[in-house]
């Protein structure tokens, strides 16, 4: 079975998030709960820049620099300066995680109780003139989402439901006709952050799996990558041609002596090409 590559030292505690944008100079992600927004650097070098509490997940901007799914609400950075968007509620049992920009330039980044309570999350969407909306209620763990390469059909991961979800999608409906993608067995992994390629198949980091997955549009499993730790959390397509994925992982709920390469960054050759990030237009 395939194995990834460890190309950084164990440099995050919770990585999560990973984004290729040739704007950016290439590939970031987040270190979540330190609030860092991670660079890689040509060199193997990665940089490190504070910008919350909470960074659940970072998108480009159309206009350049990067939108942030913080805390409790929204962040706006444009490389300078960072200007937080009012909070979208005032629990502080309750943070934002992962999330995503669907075709027609709007951000959604999906929350989630610090204690796992089941239920209390939503999914939120940014649009490009700073209004929020709810899209879905009653979520336990929000974590990936993502678009299939015509932007019709929507992937989406409420953790604790073992599964990967699909919704159709247009720009004035939203989102419509959920349904089972793919059921994962719980001694699998739990399924966390997920890309699509340019082939339509969607990839899925298992936390507690050591592994990506990539499943066909019919559903069907086409591949596994094995990785040396347990915590595997996100992946994405990177590289000039978008040809190589990259893998974030974390040290979360492991012993101090257990799994050195946890919180590093990990790359795998796929053998096809993923799509290009998606940006937030406001």
């Amino acid at each position: 079975m395939p194995r990834a590559d460890q190309i950084t030292d164990p440099v995050a505690f919770h990585g999560e998030g990973p984004v290729w944008w040739p704007g950016w100079g290439g590939l970031r992600y987040v270190d979540l709960f330190a609030g860092d927004v991670m660079s890689l650097h040509a060199d193997g070098f990665v940089g490190r820049r504070h910008l919350a509490s909470i960074a659940g997940a970072i998108r480009p901007r159309a206009g350049g620099g990067m939108v942030v799914g913080v805390e409790r609400g929204f962040m706006l950075d444009d490389g300078a300066a960072a200007q937080a968007l009012p909070e979208l509620w005032s629990d502080t049992s309750v943070r934002m995680n992962d999330g995503g920009c669907d075709p027609d330039g709007r951000f959604y980044c999906g929350s989630m109780s610090y204690d796992d309570e089941p239920g209390r999350g939503r999914l939120y969407r940014l649009d490009a003139d700073g209004s929020t909306s709810v899209v879905l209620h009653g979520v336990s763990l929000s974590n990936g989402i993502e678009w299939s390469p015509d932007g019709t059909t929507v992937y989406y991961i409420d953790t604790p439901t073992q599964r990967i979800d699909a919704f159709d999608y247009s720009a004035d409906k939203g989102f419509a006709n959920r349904r089972p993608f793919v059921d994962i067995a719980a001694d699998a992994g739990h399924p966390d952050g997920l890309t699509v390629d340019s082939e339509g198949c969607v990839w899925v980091a298992l936390y507690a799996g050591s592994a990506v997955r990539r499943y066909r549009p019919d559903g069907v499993l086409d591949g596994i990558v094995e990785l040396p730790v347990t915590q595997v959390t996100a992946c994405t397509f990177g590289g000039a041609n978008l040809d190589e994925l990259y893998i974030t992982t974390s040290r979360e709920n492991l012993p101090a002596d257990e799994q050195p390469e946890a919180g590093a960054l990990f790359r795998y050759a796929p053998g096809v090409c993923g799509q290009p990030a998606r940006t937030y237009a406001g």
